[in-house]
This record gives C-alpha cells, sequence and structure tokens, in this order.
C-alpha cells in the first residue's frame, strides 16, 4: 500500500506541475498572440482577456484534480478533507466568475446567440 500511496502522491505532484505549466505557457501564448494582432486588431485587449482567461481555468481545473488525488490518496482525515472542500469550492467560484467575465453568461444559461 505504501508503494501505491508513493506513486500516486508522484503523479499528483506531476499533475501539479502541469496545471502550473498550462497556466504558464498560456500566458505567454496570450501574451504572444496579443503582442502579434496589436497593430492589425482592434479588439486585441479582448482577444488578450479571452485567451489568458481560458488558460486560467484550464489550470484551476487540472489544478483541483491533483488536490483531489493527493488528499484521498495521502492523507484521508476529515480535517484534510474539509481543506480539499474549501480549496474546491474556492478554485470552483474562481472559474464561475471566470467564465462569466469572459462569456457574459452563467454555464447553464442559453447563449445568447440562441434566444
Amino acid at each position: 500500500m505504501d508503494q501505491v500511496k508513493l506513486y500516486v502522491d508522484l503523479v499528483a505532484q506531476i499533475i501539479e506541475g502541469i496545471g502550473v505549466l498550462t497556466i504558464f505557457i498560456g500566458c505567454l501564448y496570450a501574451l504572444g498572440k496579443f503582442l502579434m494582432s496589436l497593430s492589425s486588431s482592434e479588439n486585441a485587449y479582448t482577444q488578450l482577456r479571452q485567451t489568458l482567461g481560458k488558460s486560467i481555468l484550464l489550470g484551476l481545473e487540472i489544478l483541483i484534480a491533483a488536490d483531489i488525488m493527493a488528499t484521498v490518496v495521502d492523507k484521508p482525515t476529515m480535517q484534510e478533507v474539509l481543506i480539499l472542500g474549501m480549496i474546491v469550492l474556492i478554485r470552483t467560484f474562481l472559474s464561475l466568475s471566470l467564465q462569466v467575465e469572459l462569456e457574459g453568461r452563467f454555464p447553464w444559461q442559453r447563449d445568447k446567440a440562441s434566444n
């Protein structure tokens, strides 16, 4: 069982790294795209916000998965599960806020174009 715990902890750390890299590479990509379209597009700032927001959303989702794996396998005490719950709630709120900011609607609302 200790071997499994070790491997799952390692996988969780790798997934956390992937989440951080996703946000970092997304930031670099968004800034590069912004600089390329700065002179040719009037809405370059909006595109920067959209691209950056999407990379942050994806990174947050990956980090939530890593936190769940690390907590469930490594330290399944009630205190750790409650801490995980709070982390997931905070990250879910951030994700929801970002999605509303990017799309102008909640995920469960119908698309404005289909009304």
